[in-house]
């Protein structure tokens, strides 16, 4: 993909504004160098690929995900490592983990927490629920019901946590980090739009290949390779990378294409729900960390697209006209991505 002049530059010129919306304040302070950016990077994914076999490009999202201080969602039938990619990620911090199992008859209180009379001192006490740590793995998401669902809406978006007329601050930095099973598999429930919407991104693990399910066959067997992780970066050094990725340098052709795309999907015939401001926002936190990982402290067209499919496509709504025509969410993302030109004006994509 060709670059304008001015993403040439990038390089030189430094932008004090931040794209970031709720929660911008987990980035303040100073950023590490790229060479201590990428040391720390390259120790994360060493320690997750230790324990998940063959799905490199499923852990490098994940990472980016973590940077760009977004929420990550993995989708895929049981089985495949979902919940082991979430709990080796949070064992890479070193920083507080709480992991809770969704079920039918899970309450909001259960997530969030409770208010309890303490009769000594004759009055109500706050009791933090599970949500209250840096990272929080929700498995299974889906099997809960809307209700308790919903407890999570307000503190990945505004990183607090509201009961009875009282609001209380979650730490920094804060992830969460939900598995889910295909809304076809028994005792599921789809995740509501503005649920969906404040995930950052989407994974989709797969199965592994002949060769990695060989080596996991050998090596899980005696005990689980979660013993051997070990926190690699500590919670001030995630603050300072994200501080980096902050700090990488967007220019005003990048940001144009970048909501260029999002009109796209909005004007695409066979969508019915495009992509919000909110997802562009978020597209462009992960560009941001994209370029930071592939060791530029600017982001060109190539990033956003690199990173559209995950971001965008767990957000839009297909039409019937969509299901006729055999397309998925994942191929309307790249046939725009595909026909909207760089520096350029969006226009109607054709079917």
């Amino acid at each position: 993909m060709d670059t304008q002049q001015d993403m040439a530059e990038a390089g030189t010129i430094r932008s004090n504004s931040t794209e970031l919306g709720p929660g911008a304040e987990l980035g303040q302070g100073e950023g590490l160098a790229l060479p201590e950016f990428h040391d720390a990077c390259g120790r994360i994914r060493a320690a997750i690929e230790t324990v998940i076999d063959g799905k490199s490009e499923a852990a490098r999202l994940a990472l980016t995900v973590l940077l760009a201080q977004g929420h990550l969602l993995l989708e895929d039938v049981p089985g495949v490592g979902k919940t082991m990619l979430a709990k080796t990620l949070a064992k890479t911090v070193d920083c507080s983990v709480h992991r809770i199992q969704f079920t039918p008859d899970l309450l909001p209180s259960d997530v969030t927490g409770v208010s309890i009379y303490n009769q000594d001192k004759h009055r109500f006490e706050f009791r933090p629920g599970p949500v209250f740590a840096n990272i929080v793995i929700g498995d299974e998401i889906n099997r809960a019901s809307a209700k308790t669902q919903s407890a999570l809406l307000e503190c990945m978006e505004e990183h607090q946590v509201t009961v009875d007329g009282t609001s209380y601050p979650l730490d920094t930095p804060f992830m969460v980090i939900a598995t889910q099973n295909p809304i076809e598999m028994e005792g599921t429930y789809p995740l509501p739009e503005a649920q969906r919407d404040r995930f950052m991104a989407r994974i989709s693990m797969g199965y592994p290949d002949l060769r990695a399910e060989m080596d996991m066959l050998e090596t899980h067997q005696s005990v689980s390779p979660l013993v051997a992780v070990r926190p690699v970066v500590t919670v001030g050094e995630v603050r300072s990378m994200v501080a980096t990725v902050r700090d990488v340098y967007v220019s005003p052709a990048v940001k144009e294409y970048t909501v260029n795309i999002g009109r796209a999907t909005r004007e695409h015939p066979h969508l019915r729900l495009g992509a919000s401001p909110r997802a562009m926002l978020q597209l462009l936190r992960a560009a941001k960390a994209t370029a930071a990982l592939n060791g530029r402290d600017f982001v060109l067209p190539d990033d956003v697209a690199s990173v559209a499919e995950a971001v965008l496509a767990h957000r839009l709504i297909l039409d019937r006209k969509a299901v006729t025509a055999g397309e998925d969410a994942s191929s309307v993302v790249a046939s725009v991505v595909a026909k909207v030109p760089v520096g350029g004006e969006s226009r109607r994509i054709s079917p």
